[in-house]
């Protein structure tokens, strides 16, 4: 019996060798149609390999469109640090691209979606708004600039939140000048509610 689970694993992982070899040896324009198929199916995780392989190989014709479907897999599964790098990546490398106004927006988007609720510190909502403030200057008559605007303000209206939770725990622990600097702040930009 342990001869045949010693085989069973033996050949297991000879297949599993032979399959990375075949995988590596693989033309990009077929690693693409097949990551391809997979995105179309909803099949993320799956896809992200095949689209990896292809980024690696700088020299392939196809690195720009698989870099940015990488970051879209990763964006769909909600994984929004990776597919924020792979974005970058995207701008970084590949400027002058077709998708590159979308890469901008989904910067921002992920920017946002990676912030913290308004109890925790607010860097990545500084940067969703510097990120969607550059996407709007570098491309002022895309579509998805009014949205752009939209979520501005609802990074603003999330540091207004911050701000009335600093001033409520100074108020709590009965420290009243220190929570009148912060609501002061609130009341000075004019909210209403």
């Amino acid at each position: 019996m342990k001869k045949l689970i010693i085989l069973l694993l033996i050949g297991l992982s000879l297949f599993a060798c032979s399959s990375n070899k075949i995988f590596k040896d693989m033309p990009n324009q077929q690693k693409m149609q097949i990551a391809d198929e997979f995105f179309q199916a909803g099949k993320y995780h799956k896809a992200v390999p095949y689209y990896e392989s292809v980024v690696m190989d700088r020299t392939s014709s196809h690195v720009a469109e698989a870099q940015v479907k990488l970051a879209d897999c990763y964006f769909y599964q909600n994984k929004f640090t990776e597919a924020l790098f792979e974005y970058q990546e995207f701008v970084r490398l590949f400027g002058d691209a077709r998708d590159i106004s979308r890469a901008y927006f989904q910067i921002g988007v992920c920017y946002w979606e990676d912030s913290m609720n308004a109890h925790y510190t607010q860097e990545e909502t500084f940067k969703a708004i510097d990120a969607f403030e550059t996407f709007i200057e570098k491309f002022p008559f895309d579509e998805r600039k009014k949205e752009a605007i939209e979520y501005i303000q609802k990074c603003h209206l999330k540091l207004l939140r911050k701000k009335y939770y600093n001033g409520y725990a100074y108020y709590k622990m009965w420290d009243y000048p220190a929570a009148l600097l912060y609501f002061n702040e609130i009341i000075e930009l004019g909210n209403t509610n």
